[in-house]
């Protein structure tokens, strides 16, 4: 296993280089730090542009490859990704928001795996009885509810709740309260911000999970296995759970291995809505500030999130499926 993962691990190393790299001079091509520039009164001079870019290494008039040579001997030398248009240092930014970020996708993600595994195994063991009907008409809609609706529904919600207590239970902005101080009344003060934006991922990503566990429980129902347990006095439902389960979440297992990069800079309507400064926020501040280095070191970082996703995927599969062996 250990060998297997080091050359998967390798391969998608080389590709995280070369798409890196790429991205690099798309951005180059797309993008123009100067435009950051031309609304600043009194007027800068193409020489003060120049100057001012040139000492962030974004100055167009430079030859690009001269440009990608600094940078990347920065990122080999110094684990430096370069700064901003304005000066503000990238490494500093993704650190904060990957962790910013990995607080929502950590909770949300765990919470729907575990509603949605739960529903469907409850919808295929109850398969055409009402149960079954009821989750999977509150999935469908779910489904099909737009991240910004959820988001203000959830707003909403909480806004009466808090009326209603006549105190301030739920956050509906921010990540933290800044001041606050000593570990109880930090971690309350993180979870008040926390629930919030969570059941709003929550509400349109359970679903997928749910209809696809379900699905694939009722392709194995019917299995020889299964009806040679049920066989052995077994009822539907603990043949289902004890020996249709495991081969039906591989599925499910590489479903959500890919879904962590997609929700670190997806996230972004539900993170604009509760103003947590996450990826998905910096990834479209870097794109609207004109910020090449900030968008290559996201696109790098959602590279190296879906390599990982990837590997877990392999793992699961490893795992889940006995039949499968690695060398």
């Amino acid at each position: 296993m250990l060998r297997y993962v080091v050359r998967r691990g390798a391969g998608w190393l080389a590709m995280i280089v070369v798409a890196t790299n790429l991205v690099y001079f798309l951005a180059n091509s797309f993008l123009d730090p100067r435009v950051n520039y031309l609304q600043l009164r009194p007027p800068r001079t193409e020489e003060e542009i120049s100057r001012s870019l040139g000492q962030y290494n974004l100055d167009s008039h430079v030859p690009i490859v001269e440009r990608w040579w600094t940078w990347l001997t920065g990122i080999v030398t110094r684990w430096d990704w370069g700064t901003s248009p304005i000066g503000d240092p990238v490494n500093a930014q993704v650190a904060f928001r990957v962790g910013v970020s990995g607080q929502l996708v950590f909770f949300s993600l765990l919470l729907s795996i575990v509603l949605g595994v739960a529903l469907g195994v409850y919808s295929a063991s109850r398969q055409y009885k009402i149960g079954d009907r009821a989750a999977q008409l509150t999935s469908v809609l779910t489904l099909n509810i737009p991240s910004a609706v959820a988001g203000l529904a959830v707003v909403f919600v909480a806004i009466a709740i808090n009326q209603g207590v006549g105190g301030t239970l739920f956050y509906v902005a921010g990540s933290e309260t800044p001041g606050t101080e000593g570990f109880w009344a930090l971690l309350v003060d993180r979870v008040q911000h926390l629930v919030l934006p969570t059941v709003s991922l929550l509400v349109i990503t359970y679903a997928g999970y749910h209809m696809l566990q379900r699905s694939m429980l009722l392709d194995v129902v019917n299995s020889d296995y299964v009806r040679t347990a049920r066989a052995k006095g077994l009822t539907r439902e603990q043949a289902i759970r004890r020996h249709g389960l495991r081969s039906s979440m591989i599925p499910v297992a590489t479903q959500v291995a890919f879904a962590i990069p997609a929700l670190f800079t997806g996230a972004v309507i539900t993170e604009k809505i509760f103003a947590w400064q996450g990826m998905g926020d910096y990834f479209i501040r870097t794109i609207s500030t004109n910020d090449i280095h900030g968008v290559v070191a996201t696109a790098a970082f959602a590279a190296v999130a879906t390599a990982v996703g990837a590997m877990l995927a392999d793992i699961a599969v490893v795992v889940l499926d006995p039949r499968v062996r690695v060398n």
